[in-house]
C-alpha cells in the first residue's frame, strides 16, 4: 500500500501503487501549475480531498512551479485544525469568511470551485434558510468575483438532488433529466437552490462570457466525513466505528449511486480541467449502487456488530429526502476518462478505520 494522502486530524487513507498511478495519469493535474485555485468550503468533506489532492501534487512536483490553494470557510479555528499540515506552506493560503457576504479581496482565482454548501439532513432542518443562500446567494458572490477577477473556469458543485424524484421514467438520470420537486416543503430547499445555482452560472456564462462546468455528485462518504454528518450513511458508519449496533431508520430499500470521497474529488478535477464550458457532468461509482440495507449489513458483517431498526424523530425527518431511487448515467463523465477507483465495501472499511484512528 502506498499513504497518497494523511490529513491533521490523524486519518489516513490509502491506495495501491496502480491506482495511485492511475489516478496522476487521469488528472491532468499539471495544467495547474502555477496557477491559483480558489476552493469554498475548503474544510468539508469534498473540499478537504481536494486540497489534499492538489496538496499531493506538490508535493511530489517539488521542482516545479506548485498549485497554489486559496481556501475559504466560516470557521478559521476549525480550518486552522482541519489544514494545520500546509497552513505554512508558500502555496497555500487561508481566508475566513461565509460566502452569504461579499467576498474579500483573496488574490488572483485562476480557477475557482464553489463547494460550500449545507449537505446534510440536520442542516437542512435547522439552517434551511442557510441551506438555500449558500447555493444561491453564496453562488452569485462568488461568480461576481471570478468576472472581477477574470477567473479561466468556474466549477460550481452541484448534486444529484437537482433531478427529483424517479418516478419510474427513466432507470438512471442522464444529464438532460429533471424529476419531480416539490418546491413547498422545506427540504425542497437544497435541490431547488442547487438547480438556480446552476442557472446563475448559465446567467454570468452568457451575460459576462463566464466559462463555468458543473459536476454533479452522487450521495458520498469517505474518510474526511465531518463528525457532524447526520445523512443516514454517515450515521451508520461511525455506529460501525464505535463498535455500536447500527440503526436502520426505514425498511432500508432505497437505492442510491454512491461515490467514495477521494474519488469524487477527482472527479470535480476531471470536469475542471477536461468538462466543456457549460455542461454538466454526473459524478458517480456504477459499481457502487446499492441499497441502504446492503451499506449497513455490509458494515455489520465487516464490524461485529448488528442492525437495529428506529423510527426517526419529528427534526430528522423534515431533513430526509423523499426519492427512493436515484442511481446515475455516467457516461458523460467517462468520456473524459475518469475513472473510480475504490468499490464501496472497500471504501467503507477505509472511512471505519479512519474514524477508529481519530477516536483512538
Amino acid at each position: 500500500m502506498t499513504q497518497i494522502i494523511s490529513n491533521s486530524d490523524n486519518r489516513v487513507y490509502q491506495k495501491n501503487d496502480a491506482a495511485s498511478a492511475s489516478v496522476e495519469a487521469a488528472l491532468p493535474l499539471e495544467a495547474l501549475a502555477g496557477k491559483t485555485v480558489l476552493l469554498s468550503g475548503a474544510t468539508g468533506m469534498i473540499g478537504k480531498c481536494m486540497i489534499d489532492l492538489l496538496m499531493q501534487y506538490n508535493h511530489n512536483h517539488m521542482e516545479g512551479e506548485p498549485i497554489r490553494i486559496v481556501a475559504l470557510s466560516r470557521n478559521r479555528q476549525s480550518a486552522e485544525k482541519r489544514l494545520a499540515e500546509y497552513w505554512k506552506e508558500e502555496a497555500f493560503r487561508y481566508f475566513a469568511c461565509d460566502v452569504n457576504q461579499e467576498i474579500p479581496e483573496c488574490g488572483q482565482a485562476d480557477y475557482v470551485i464553489h463547494a460550500a454548501s449545507n449537505t446534510h439532513p440536520l442542516q437542512y432542518s435547522q439552517d434551511s434558510i442557510g441551506t438555500i443562500t449558500a447555493n444561491v446567494i453564496g453562488t452569485k458572490n462568488l461568480l461576481n468575483y471570478a468576472v472581477s477577477h477574470k477567473t479561466e473556469r468556474f466549477c460550481f458543485v452541484s448534486s444529484v438532488e437537482i433531478y427529483g424524484e424517479n418516478r419510474g421514467d427513466v432507470e438512471r438520470f442522464q444529464e438532460d433529466y429533471l424529476g419531480y420537486l416539490n418546491c413547498n416543503t422545506l427540504r425542497a430547499g437544497y435541490p431547488e437552490s442547487k438547480r438556480v445555482g446552476e442557472t446563475l452560472c448559465n446567467a454570468y456564462g452568457q451575460t459576462y462570457q463566464l466559462d463555468f462546468v458543473i459536476p454533479r455528485l452522487s450521495r458520498t462518504y469517505g474518510p474526511t466525513m465531518l463528525p457532524s454528518d447526520s445523512k443516514a450513511i454517515a450515521q451508520f458508519i461511525k455506529k460501525a466505528a464505535a463498535g455500536e449496533d447500527i440503526v436502520l431508520k426505514s425498511a432500508g430499500t432505497q437505492l442510491y449511486s454512491y461515490a467514495y470521497a477521494p474519488d469524487a474529488a477527482t472527479g470535480i478535477l476531471t470536469v475542471l480541467l477536461k468538462g466543456k464550458s457549460g455542461e454538466a457532468y454526473n459524478v458517480s461509482d456504477t459499481d457502487s449502487e446499492v441499497t441502504l440495507r446492503q451499506i449497513t449489513e455490509w458494515l455489520a458483517e465487516d464490524n461485529g456488530v448488528k442492525v437495529t431498526f428506529e423510527v426517526p424523530d419529528v427534526t430528522e425527518q423534515a431533513g430526509y429526502s423523499t426519492a427512493t431511487r436515484a442511481l446515475l448515467d455516467t457516461e458523460k463523465i467517462a468520456a473524459l476518462g475518469w475513472r473510480p477507483q475504490t468499490h464501496m465495501r472497500e471504501g467503507l472499511m477505509e472511512t471505519v478505520r479512519s474514524l477508529r484512528e481519530t477516536q483512538s
